[in-house]
């Protein structure tokens, strides 16, 4: 049975750095007996390749532009958007200028466990792609083709 928690700034876990976006889990799947919310923050330009997984995802834009793909639609989200991602929805997104942060949510415990496991086993200056893939999808998460 979940337990009420309260998370500061002074509280806060590291970040953790997952091929270049510092992400910190703020209530992780453990913590609230299901859903998880992320703090997401990069650099301009970086954002993970198009993918899809098994878990719905939504994103509130808190500072920046960020460019968002779904399916084969693009879109600018300014502060104050909310992207929501059903579960199997091929998606992407890149920090714009100036880079962004954003609040993340997903629907189950399982994207917590992929950005431990990232940030442990690949390296944000040289990532090894093939060492990516698998762990992505020993999570059930699949990367997908870009479209064009």
């Amino acid at each position: 049975m979940p337990t009420p928690f309260v998370v500061t700034p002074a509280t806060a876990p590291a970040p953790l750095n997952v091929a270049g976006e510092q992400i910190t889990i703020l209530a992780s799947g453990a913590q609230t007996g299901g859903y998880e919310i992320f703090r997401q923050a990069g650099p301009e330009g970086s954002g993970p390749p198009p993918h899809c997984h098994p878990w719905d995802e939504s994103f509130y834009v808190v500072k920046g532009n960020i460019a968002f793909g779904v399916g084969d639609k693009d879109m600018i989200a300014e502060p104050g958007t909310l992207v929501h991602l059903p579960a199997g929805t091929i998606h992407w997104f890149r920090f714009g200028a100036g880079g962004g942060e954003m609040i993340s949510m997903t629907s189950r415990e399982a994207a917590s466990h992929f950005f431990t496991d990232v940030d442990r086993a690949i390296s944000p200056e040289q990532p090894d792609i093939p060492r990516l893939v698998e762990v992505a999808n020993h999570h059930q998460l699949t990367l997908a083709a870009p479209s064009g």
